[in-house]
């Protein structure tokens, strides 16, 4: 076993805070990475405070993880010591279901096996990347392009195919107005890769002083949310909206934006239920829809894509120490647009 050093949520709701633990040594499917930097996900907060009630502890957060090969098993054929690498939402799956041979790995009939706060087919409770080195089954490591940073990649991992996956499934592109509800960590993503898409984006945000922002990362326009003259406006405008917040809201006004046949992706995840009324979806034909990170080949694709068209995220980069602030930082929507752990500092 590798003896390992992290920060963890030892229970629901306490601060995170230095934390010892063993991997597992490295199989022959495996390959041992030496973690540079973990990017911090709204859902880590979810999931340190157990709000949607599926957490395990003692917990190490983090499913935005770069860094750089240390270490090969005799069966390994993708990589080789010293690749730079990275790690998403989930570190295996079932690989026999029509979700997995689809490549639709997150949607496993079988169990996907999540970074963190899930369990591994030994029982053994998986642990995420707020930590020194993770060990990954060869078929669920991605590649980072040589001309991405990597503290710009490492949210890419989750807030970047979170975007790039419905954008890509309901065949967002040229000609298309989408509106981006939200203008954080996931909304930032949104804007730049559907700009590079050929999509005219439209933000909505709480926060006037976000305006600038919006149009500097691409966006066309950029509209307020707490004025109800925008919803006014803007009624039937749109073919897609994007929907990245976390927080509840009302999912109606945004459906009435939708021109007939639109559709609204919820890829935000409010820890409390939404109501929607049938009226929202039935007179304009609209569609509710979610969609969830993306599989192994797409996330490659999304990486792949970011790195041809200059896409990072905007990225805040922290020492592990400060990890408790970031947390109240981000609930604040004090971040523009991501922090990113340098886990340079929890060898100190």
């Amino acid at each position: 076993m590798l003896t390992t050093k992290g920060f963890a949520a030892i229970a629901a709701k306490e601060k995170l805070q230095p934390f010892s633990f063993e991997r597992r040594d490295v199989g022959p499917q495996d390959i041992l990475i030496t973690i540079s930097h973990c990017g911090i996900c709204h859902s880590d907060i979810h999931q340190a405070r157990d709000e949607w009630g599926i957490s395990l502890f003692p917990m190490v957060p983090g499913h935005e993880i770069v860094g750089t090969v240390s270490q090969v098993g005799a069966a390994v054929t993708a990589f080789k010591i010293g690749d730079r690498a990275g790690v998403g939402c989930f570190v295996d799956s079932c690989r026999t279901c029509g979700a997995c041979r689809e490549g639709l790995e997150q949607y496993c009939n079988g169990g996907t096996v999540w970074t963190y706060s899930g369990q591994d087919k030994e029982g053994r409770i998986t642990q995420g990347g707020y930590s020194t080195q993770i060990v990954v089954d060869q078929n669920y490591v991605l590649r980072i392009p040589d001309s991405l940073s990597l503290p710009g990649a490492a949210p890419l991992l989750c807030a970047g195919i979170t975007t790039y996956s419905p954008l890509r499934q309901w065949g967002v592109g040229r000609y298309h107005k989408l509106a981006v509800v939200g203008l954080g960590g996931l909304g930032h993503m949104a804007v730049k890769i559907a700009r590079a898409l050929g999509t005219e984006v439209t933000v909505f945000s709480t926060s006037e002083s976000k305006r600038a922002d919006a149009k500097r990362l691409g966006a066309a326009n950029f509209a307020v949310s707490s004025d109800p003259q925008t919803f006014t406006k803007l009624q039937g405008h749109f073919h897609y909206v994007l929907d990245t917040v976390s927080a509840p809201h009302d999912y109606n006004t945004y459906l009435n934006l939708l021109k007939t046949d639109g559709t609204m992706i919820l890829v935000g995840a409010p820890e409390t239920p939404t109501p929607v009324q049938a009226f929202s979806l039935i007179f304009k034909r609209r569609r509710l829809a979610g969609s969830l990170i993306g599989g192994i080949k797409e996330t490659q694709e999304m990486l792949d894509f970011c790195a041809q068209h200059q896409i990072e995220s905007d990225v805040e980069v922290i020492p592990i120490q400060q990890v408790n602030e970031a947390y109240e930082r981000v609930l604040r929507g004090d971040v523009r647009y991501r922090f990113v752990i340098d886990m340079a500092s929890l060898k100190h």
